[in-house]
């Protein structure tokens, strides 16, 4: 005979069954329903992207640096090179899309509810968990180990200018300039660049400084600050020297910035405002578009009048390389001077790839 203390203590029993075998389902079906991510054509950077937010990267690795013209050269990432010959870039390098002000800035612009969509959201976590995994796994010494081969020297500078509608173009970056205008602190390097023909320093230290110089200097290269000065083949002032020091650590940013009175003489007041301090917003996506794959290493770009990069060097500058920077800055200027652009330059806006889907 079943009594009725029976009936309660058997439902207590079901009833935790039941409550178990819930627990196991659920914890189970939420393993089930979280995919791997899956990847996302490259496009043009969100202005309200997280900062440090992986991009195109998988373990450290950008996904199209295997089959660019820059697939073979040493990284701080990666195994180790034990011999490596910087070979001539047989392709443009550059970013997909033309820059804009405003862009790689490094601030986080999300609003408080795009910040909690990012929080709960499982596939960019993953994303951001192989980020951290691959900046942590890097040698901190690699960067110094690769200058063994050939002075850090990445690549070789093109024998002649890339062609301008096959070209890539050169990010907007924002920084701090020389300038004692209000604008000063926060200033883009798009602006500057547009219309006209830019010879463009990338360096972060005092050896790659000295490095990009080898292209730049009135000393080792006279013929290239003619053009600067407006001499030669119809400068008319329409060329430019642009210096972007890049200074992520807070401590040597803060040395620099403290040493600005130097850099003010050294440089001239003509050129404070094409002084750039850049601590932010130079993500490896960037890196691996340009080229710039060592941090101890100084880099000269060729940047015309609609920010496309039309010649890159790196590391010291060999004789035909500073011959070939001055060909292809006459080159630009007698582009410029057949398109008819002056002073009142207006910019080609071209729209940026998006995502399908989007």
């Amino acid at each position: 005979m079943i009594t009725r203390t029976g009936l309660r203590t058997g439902s207590r029993t079901a009833a935790c069954l039941l409550c178990q075998s819930r627990s196991f389902n659920v914890s189970y079906r939420r393993l089930v329903d979280n995919k791997p991510p899956t990847p996302t054509p490259i496009s043009a950077p969100d202005s309200k992207a997280a900062p440090g937010t992986p991009g195109a990267t998988i373990g450290g690795g950008d996904v199209g640096a295997a089959e660019g013209p820059l697939a073979h050269a040493p990284r701080a990432y990666g195994k180790a090179l034990k011999e490596f010959t910087p070979m001539p870039l047989a392709r443009p390098i550059g970013m997909n899309y033309p820059p804009s002000a405003g862009e790689n800035t490094g601030i986080d612009n999300r609003t408080l509810k795009e910040r909690h969509a990012d929080l709960t959201n499982y596939d960019k976590h993953l994303k951001r968990r192989e980020y951290l995994k691959s900046k942590i796994s890097r040698p901190y010494f690699r960067d110094w180990r690769n200058l063994q081969f050939h002075q850090g020297k990445t690549f070789l500078s093109p024998p002649r200018p890339f062609r301008a509608d096959l070209s890539l173009y050169f990010p907007n970056l924002r920084g701090r300039t020389l300038a004692k205008t209000p604008g000063a602190d926060a200033a883009d390097t798009t602006p500057i660049l547009e219309g006209r023909a830019s010879v463009v320093s990338v360096f972060s230290s005092m050896w790659a400084e000295g490095q990009a110089r080898t292209f730049t200097s009135a000393d080792q290269n006279p013929a290239l600050h003619q053009l600067l000065l407006g001499g030669g083949s119809g400068g008319g002032g329409r060329a430019q020297l642009v210096q972007v020091n890049v200074e992520e650590d807070v401590l040597k940013a803060w040395l620099v910035r403290f040493f600005s009175g130097s850099l003010r003489r050294r440089v001239g007041k003509e050129n404070w405002d094409r002084y750039f301090l850049v601590r932010k917003g130079i993500t490896d996506e960037i890196r691996e578009s340009i080229g710039v794959l060592n941090s101890k290493v100084g880099y000269t770009y060729l940047v015309d009048h609609h920010c496309r990069i039309r010649w890159a060097g790196s590391g010291s500058a060999d004789p035909g390389e500073r011959e070939g920077l001055v060909k292809g800055m006459q080159r630009i200027l007698s582009e410029m001077e057949k398109e008819g652009v002056g002073e009142h330059f207006v910019a080609r806006k071209v729209a940026a790839k998006k995502p399908a889907g989007k």
